[in-house]
């Protein structure tokens, strides 16, 4: 699939709950939060465990922004159901 399917896919799917599978065979979970031309970026869903502490930082914890995939390296999306989590 062509990487302006995924840019769509993901686009019409924006603040929804998505499973992304990497063509290295990843899995990234998370809340999409904004798709550029070249990426997508995930909010994690959930709390982390076993860091302890509050986040503010980068990484998406607390206020932070989530991953960034390239759309390019989406090998398949699924969209999930928060009520499973």
């Amino acid at each position: 699939m062509s990487v302006e399917h995924f840019h769509g896919l993901c686009h019409r799917h924006m603040g929804r709950a998505v499973e992304i599978r990497t063509h290295d065979g990843r899995i990234h979970r998370g809340i999409i939060h904004r798709v550029s031309n070249d990426r997508v970026f995930l909010q994690p869903i959930g709390r982390p465990r076993n860091l302890g502490g509050f986040g503010y930082g980068g990484w998406g914890w607390g206020w932070g922004w989530g991953a960034g995939i390239a759309l390019g390296f989406i090998a398949s999306l699924a969209v999930l159901s928060l009520f499973f989590w």
